[in-house]
């Protein structure tokens, strides 16, 4: 969810300038940085793991002037750990290529504990829990935005409730023991998870993490090599002009150097 700001009306006296003088700039959104994942046929082939979810990626977005970062949640074997990563599979880690739902955390030749990014600027960062990350995002002074991806329907989902329940304090407790000291938004794109996570969130106290939600802002796909951010710029326009609180953007340098002059 966005917010409107409202704009201070000039002064009297202004009426007279000439257009464009002493005309109030809009307040600056905070900008919450996403990793481009590549649209059409194949994007897995193509991906180069640029998603925030580990401290480089963390750090990187910070230098570039984010505010926050928008992060994916996925659950190991039967809901046994939280996990920062995007994909289904392992693809684009080290090691054997599994389904994240079929690998265990830290047991198992598969597990997924100490493999390395493979490719791409993170090449040779490792895999952290949902706890090490929202710790990092919080020292770093960055918002979380995560995603519950849909894959870990597996375990949310599971008709094994013993399953099941590890499974969402996989997802609510990590939340729930730092949400007094750190701001922290949860969503999820699944359609048979949303009503469940909504259910959850509210029964342990977190409604405020389904709230204030950035406005996603590109106009554009991204593919590898990146495209252009020239691309993007009728829609960043369109949408500054509504004044949101907040935006995400997959060009993250390029949208805060695009807003220099055009708020404040």
């Amino acid at each position: 969810m966005t917010l409107a700001l409202g704009i201070p009306a000039a002064p009297a006296a202004a009426a007279s300038m000439p257009a464009g003088i002493g005309a109030a700039l809009p307040a600056c959104p905070q900008v919450f940085g996403h990793g481009g994942y590549p649209t059409g046929a194949t994007p897995w082939q193509r991906d180069q793991i640029r998603q925030p979810n580990n401290p480089r990626a963390l750090a990187r977005q910070k230098s570039w002037g984010a505010a926050g970062v928008e992060a994916d949640l996925q659950l190991t074997k039967d809901g046994t750990k939280g996990v920062m990563w995007h994909n289904a599979t392992t693809n684009g880690l080290t090691g054997t290529r599994r389904a994240v739902t079929d690998v265990w955390w830290a047991t198992g030749a598969d597990r997924l504990k100490g493999r390395k990014i493979a490719r791409g600027p993170y090449a040779g960062e490792t895999v952290y829990t949902f706890r090490e990350w929202l710790d990092d995002a919080r020292a770093k002074k960055l918002i979380p935005l995560v995603e519950v991806k849909g894959e870990a329907g597996q375990s949310l989902l599971n008709g094994d409730a013993t399953i099941r329940e590890r499974a969402w304090r996989e997802v609510i407790a990590p939340v729930k023991e730092r949400i007094a000291a750190q701001e922290i938004m949860i969503y999820t794109r699944d359609a048979a998870l949303k009503p469940e996570l909504a259910h959850r969130l509210d029964a342990a106290g977190l409604a405020a993490t389904r709230t204030r939600h950035p406005l996603w802002v590109d106009g554009i796909g991204w593919q590898e090599p990146p495209p252009t951010a020239s691309g993007n710029h009728e829609r960043w326009r369109s949408t500054l002009d509504r004044a949101p609180r907040r935006v995400a953007t997959s060009w993250t340098k390029d949208y805060t150097g695009w807003l220099k002059g055009k708020c404040a």
